[in-house]
């Protein structure tokens, strides 16, 4: 995927649920890969394809990261997502080749305790990406407080 105001271009990974029924970013070693949930709307499908990216991560790969010293913190493939503005251009390349193009037209950040889960999620009557990561502001625990998603619909 290209994301051109921010000079992104990642590879897109496929990814499910955890145990525990959470959809997680790729892991750390993968801080500058997409994961695209795969049992969700493939994008240029009907409906909101979900693609995950972190926006930090550990410098040193295998270690935890320590958001409230930022002394071990590298950026990661979303780490500007929240400068995105609506008609900002988001493209994606499918399996068999084809380019698809979408325009963004919200970005919005929700605390994590109050995720609108329905509506980010929720069935829409055409083809929509989200792209979620953290953002807000770190609480005491060294944990980001809010997601950042930006939403975005097919341009082609």
């Amino acid at each position: 995927m290209r994301i051109p105001a921010l000079g992104v271009r990642a590879e897109v990974l496929p990814l499910a649920l955890d145990d525990e029924g959470t959809l997680d970013a790729p892991g750390f070693r993968n801080a500058m890969k997409v994961g695209w949930f795969a049992l969700g709307p493939r994008p240029g499908e009907r409906g909101p394809a979900v693609l995950i990216g972190h926006r930090d991560a550990p410098a040193n790969p295998g270690t935890v990261p320590v958001r409230n010293g930022r002394d071990n913190i590298k950026n990661a493939v979303f780490a500007k997502l929240g400068r995105l503005s609506p008609g900002d251009s988001i493209e994606t390349e499918l399996g068999d080749g084809r380019r698809l193009t979408f325009r963004v037209t919200t970005v919005d950040t929700y605390r994590t305790k109050r995720f609108p889960t329905e509506q980010v999620y929720g069935p829409v009557p055409t083809p929509q990406l989200r792209l979620i990561t953290c953002g807000g502001v770190i609480d005491a625990n060294g944990h980001w407080d809010s997601n950042v998603v930006v939403s975005a619909v097919a341009d082609y």
